[in-house]
């Protein structure tokens, strides 16, 4: 599983990279990074409208931070006195979208914990991992191994802050990265994902399956395949197929037993109006994202 999921998410932007020919940018001198009181006041119901916008759509897994930005930035868009100013540098179509594209990464730990359900692909690696180390995401995770989960929540404090220690003052030292020609990143990158891959077992046959799944990620990313799905598969298929033909026994081969039960036929109606909620937010993304930028936005 750690050679898959390095394959697909490190050794395939690799590949990706040296497709696009990916060059280095200039550098340009940054200043004024922290704001003003007139800043903080203009922004703080922007960022309390957006984070709890996310809040309510975390519960909804798939939802990605492009959805719950644009969501934002017409939400802020609609209440502003001054419609106007958007588009053009107004702080509030900033810090409402950027404040519901935060708290994504901390929403998406709802379904994830609870129902074992990723909606990035960081938390699929998260779901992985736990997954490696034995621990089921659910109920009863939160029962039988409480420290873990209350120390992931306490992680979101800490992470919070370390993030403002290392981005407003050393913003300009993470800027100066984007200089390092790719060419160099490239085999630098490589040779940890292999060094990665190689160390879990010393066995080469998972640095040939890294490999392969990066190259099966750089096809994924080429015809625009979501990667998110599969990694899921991969990790949960085992144990959906062990569930399945437990039920099949209890019914003796009776596939009505899914929605004979009340509790199984409510879970599946709400995945399906929960499934259907989420096709409807992207198209509504994806057309107010048409209208602003001219663009037409995959979403995988």
């Amino acid at each position: 599983m750690i050679s898959m999921i390095i394959g697909l998410f490190a050794i395939s932007e690799v590949l990706k990279g040296l497709e696009e020919k990916r060059s280095t940018k200039k550098h340009v001198k940054i200043k004024g990074v922290f704001p003003t009181k007139k800043d903080i006041s203009v922004s703080k119901y922007p960022i309390i409208r957006g984070s709890l916008l996310v809040f309510f759509l975390g519960v909804l897994p798939g939802i990605s931070a492009t959805i719950t930005s644009f969501l934002s930035y017409d939400l802020e868009k609609k209440v502003s006195k001054h419609p106007e100013k958007f588009g053009k540098g107004a702080i509030e179509g900033i810090a409402g979208p950027e404040s519901a594209n935060n708290a994504t990464s901390s929403g998406g730990f709802i379904p994830l914990l609870s129902l074992g359900i990723p909606a990035s692909p960081p938390l699929a690696v998260l779901l992985a991992a736990l997954m490696i180390y034995g621990l089921t995401p659910g109920p009863i995770l939160f029962e039988q191994n409480s420290e873990m989960v209350w120390l992931v929540i306490a992680s979101m404090f800490i992470g919070n802050v370390i993030l403002l220690v290392l981005n407003l003052p050393l913003v300009g030292l993470w800027a100066k990265l984007t200089e390092v020609p790719f060419g160099i990143l490239a085999p630098i990158i490589l040779l940890i994902s292999i060094l990665g891959a190689y160390s879990v077992r010393n066995s080469m046959f998972d640095v040939v399956v890294a490999i392969i799944f990066g190259v099966l990620g750089y096809v994924f990313n080429k015809y625009q395949w979501p990667i998110i799905p599969f990694v899921l598969c991969s990790v949960l298929g085992p144990k959906i197929e062990s569930s399945f033909l437990q039920s099949m026994e209890m019914s003796s081969g009776n596939l009505l037993i899914f929605i004979q039960r009340p509790i199984s036929l409510t879970i599946l109606l709400v995945a399906v109006v929960f499934l259907i909620f989420s096709v409807f937010l992207m198209k509504r993304t994806k057309n107010r994202i048409l209208q602003e930028t001219g663009e037409q936005m995959e979403f995988s």
